[in-house]
C-alpha cells in the first residue's frame, strides 16, 4: 500500500473510514475515487467492504486499509464494524443497508457491555463520530417490505449528521424522512473511453451486430429497470431487415422470465450477463436505453453521454437534472414511445450526432472527481471542527 502524504492541516491525519454494503457499481465506484482523493489529500483512510468488492475495486489499490466486512447485520458483522470505526474521526456510509449497520455499530446498542471506543482528534460535536451518509439511489419494494424500508430510510436519515443525496430528489426523500441536515452532493463515475478501433469491430462483432443497429441497456435485472417494457418495444423491430440488436447487461432475479420472453416470442435480445467491459460495449452501441421507473444519477446515461452515444431514458427520478437536453425522453411503461423514439434516432443520423456532441457538452458541465472529493471534504472538515 502507497503512503500517505503529511496532513494539510498541521496536526494529526484525519481519519475517515468509508462503508460499502452490497455496493453498487456506481457507489463502489465513487468510493474508489473518493479514497484516492483523500488519501492524495493528506486523510488517513479505511474502506469496510465485504470482500467481493474490495476484489472488484481494489482499494488498497489507491492507498486504504481494507477491512473485509460482510453484508450482514449478525453480531460479528456489527462488532468487526464497530472495531474498524473506532478511533475515527468521520464515518462516511454509502448506500441505506451500509447506513443502517453503521448507525447501528456506532450507537453500541448492540454491546450493553462494550467500553466506549477512542475518540479520533478531530471528534465531532459532543465527542461523538459523526456520521455522513450518502443516498446514491433508493430502495425499491412493494408491499409489507416497503414500510421496513421506509423505516430503515428513517433511521438512516436520522442518525446522520449530514445526508448526501446525488439527486435533487434524493435529498428532499431523506428531509421527508427527518434528516437534520440533507445536501445536493453529484458524483462522477470516471468512465475511460475506448478506442475507435475496438467500438467499430471487435465489440460489434462480439455481440452479432456488424450489420445491424446496436442498442445498449445496463443494470440490474430487477422490475423497476423497465426492461419488461423494453421487450415489449423490440416487437416494434423484430421483423425489420436487419432487426436492431438490444443488449442487456447486468444480472438480477428477472434473468429467467426475461429469457423466457426472448425464447418464446423470439425477440432480438441477448441478456448478457455481468460484464467488467462496460464502456467499450456502451461505446460499440448506436442508441442506449434507460427504461426505468426510477434513476437517480445513472452510471449508463454518465457513460452514454461521456462517450457521445445517443441516449433514450424516461423522465423519472434524478435523469432530467443529470442529462438536461443531451437525451431523447420517453414516458416510463409506454412501449409505443419507446419503439418509435428509438426507431425515429436509428432512421435520423444528424440528430444522433446532434445529441453526441450534446451530451459530451452536458458531461463537461458534471463536477469533476477532484471537485466531487473537496465537497465530501469539507463536509467532513466542517463536522469535525476544522472550518
Amino acid at each position: 500500500m502507497s503512503s500517505t502524504p503529511p496532513p494539510p492541516y498541521g496536526q494529526s491525519p484525519l481519519r475517515a473510514v468509508q462503508v460499502l454494503g452490497g455496493g453498487s457499481a456506481g457507489s463502489s465506484a465513487h468510493v474508489r475515487s473518493l479514497t484516492a482523493g483523500l488519501v492524495a489529500r493528506g486523510v488517513r483512510v479505511t474502506v469496510c467492504a465485504p470482500a467481493e468488492l474490495e476484489s472488484a475495486y481494489d482499494f488498497a489499490d489507491v492507498g486504504a486499509d481494507v477491512v473485509t466486512v460482510p453484508r450482514r447485520s449478525d453480531p460479528v458483522s456489527v462488532a468487526a464494524l464497530r472495531a474498524a470505526c473506532a478511533g475515527a474521526d468521520i464515518v462516511h456510509a454509502h448506500g441505506l443497508h451500509a447506513a443502517v449497520r453503521t448507525a447501528f455499530a456506532l450507537s453500541g446498542r448492540a454491546a450493553a457491555t462494550r467500553r466506549p471506543g477512542p475518540q479520533g482528534p478531530h471528534a465531532g460535536r459532543g465527542g461523538r463520530v459523526p456520521l455522513v451518509v450518502t443516498w446514491h439511489t433508493r430502495a425499491h419494494a412493494e408491499g409489507p417490505r416497503s414500510h421496513v424500508v421506509r423505516l430503515m430510510e428513517r433511521s438512516a436519515a436520522r442518525a446522520a449528521a449530514v445526508v448526501l443525496g446525488t439527486s435533487s430528489d434524493l435529498v428532499d426523500r431523506a428531509r421527508s424522512r427527518g434528516a437534520r441536515d440533507a445536501r445536493l452532493a453529484p458524483v462522477t463515475v470516471p468512465a475511460p473511453r475506448p478506442s475507435e478501433d475496438f467500438r467499430e469491430s471487435k465489440a460489434r462483432a462480439e455481440l452479432g451486430a456488424v450489420e445491424r443497429p446496436l442498442l445498449m441497456a445496463v443494470g440490474s435485472l430487477v422490475p423497476y429497470r423497465g426492461y419488461d417494457v423494453l421487450l415489449d418495444a423490440s416487437r416494434a423491430w423484430r421483423d425489420l431487415d436487419p432487426a436492431p440488436l438490444v443488449t442487456i447487461a447486468g444480472e438480477g432475479r428477472e434473468r429467467a422470465a426475461l429469457q423466457r420472453r426472448i425464447e418464446a416470442e423470439d425477440l432480438p435480445v441477448r441478456l448478457l450477463g455481468r460484464r467488467d467491459d462496460i464502456s467499450e460495449l456502451l461505446a460499440a452501441a448506436d442508441v442506449a436505453v434507460l427504461p426505468s421507473r426510477w434513476e437517480a444519477r445513472s452510471v449508463l446515461a454518465q457513460e452514454a453521454l461521456r462517450a457521445g452515444v445517443p441516449l433514450v431514458a424516461t423522465r423519472v427520478g434524478g435523469i432530467p437534472e443529470l442529462v438536461g437536453d443531451a437525451a431523447e425522453f420517453v414516458p416510463y411503461g409506454d412501449p409505443q414511445a419507446l419503439a418509435r423514439t428509438v426507431l425515429g434516432l436509428l432512421a435520423d443520423p444528424d440528430r444522433r450526432a446532434v445529441l453526441a456532441e450534446e451530451g459530451r457538452r452536458q458531461a463537461a458541465t458534471w463536477p469533476t472527481e477532484d471537485e466531487t472529493v473537496a465537497q465530501v471534504l469539507s463536509v467532513y472538515d466542517e463536522l469535525t471542527g476544522q472550518s
